[in-house]
């Protein structure tokens, strides 16, 4: 037990320096050490259990529940299971059986992060994937009334590169022409928090490298008053780190 809590702690030090998901910080300190993963402990009956009989039927699994009417995924299960080790159905099963419907986000979003090693980042995407697929809010809407847009990229340059198309003005003039973008916090090379417009909204940007000339920019554009402007910004944000990664690559 010992030895698989320190190997995890090890796992979350490597995740915050390198803003890696677990399972590719878990893969990358195996792979230094050259060794196995250290065993995960076998749960421990609390007495002795009977065997069933020989000709009882197999145990089914339980069919996943349906995803409420009109909701989206935010991600490919692709993209959800190499950045958090698990796809949608998965994480729903298990937030299910934890009782995640009736739990607030934070909470949520919480146990994603230290139950499961997942990064905060796509913590907060899987707690949103699973309020929409259970009916908790609508689709781009937060579960306080008001409404957010997303959109991704990945660029073929250094994380510290895409970064600064962000946090540098001059450079964020070429891709974002004219933007009132006033930044809040920012922890270089991993995230940017920032004013829109009026400060009526707010930006919130992360940063994924994906290796020494490869990484990802995830966007967040949150309280927007309404659906159909989310819906507008959605599609102009995507125009706009499509014109990014046109800028950084060229």
């Amino acid at each position: 037990m010992t030895r698989q809590k320190s190997f995890k702690n090890r796992v979350r030090a490597r995740m915050d320096k390198t803003s890696e998901s677990y399972t590719t910080a878990r893969r990358q300190l195996l792979a230094k050490a050259g060794a196995a993963a250290p065993p995960e402990p076998e749960p421990r009956p609390a007495g002795p259990v009977a065997a069933p009989p020989a000709d009882a039927p197999a145990p089914q699994p339980a069919a996943p529940v349906a995803d409420a009417p009109g909701a989206r995924r935010p991600y490919s299960d692709e993209v959800i299971r190499t950045n958090t080790g698990r796809t949608w159905d998965e994480w729903f099963a298990l937030l299910d059986a934890w009782g995640g419907a009736q739990r607030p986000h934070p909470e949520i979003a919480r146990w994603l992060v230290e139950e499961h090693g997942v990064g905060g980042w796509w913590a907060q995407g899987v707690t949103v994937g699973y309020e929409q697929a259970r009916g908790l809010r609508d689709p781009g809407q937060r579960r306080g009334g008001l409404y957010e847009a997303n959109a991704s990229k990945t660029v073929a340059v250094p994380v510290e590169r895409l970064y600064e198309a962000f946090a540098d003005p001059t450079l964020r003039e070429r891709w974002l022409p004219g933007a009132a973008f006033e930044v809040r916090t920012a922890r270089p090379g991993r995230s940017i928090r920032a004013n829109w417009d009026d400060g009526s909204t707010r930006l919130v940007v992360a940063f994924t490298a994906r290796g020494q000339a490869k990484s990802q920019v995830a966007l967040v554009h949150e309280r927007i008053p309404d659906a159909a402007t989310a819906d507008k910004l959605k599609a102009w944000w995507r125009e706009r780190v499509a014109v990014l990664k046109q800028v950084l690559e060229a």
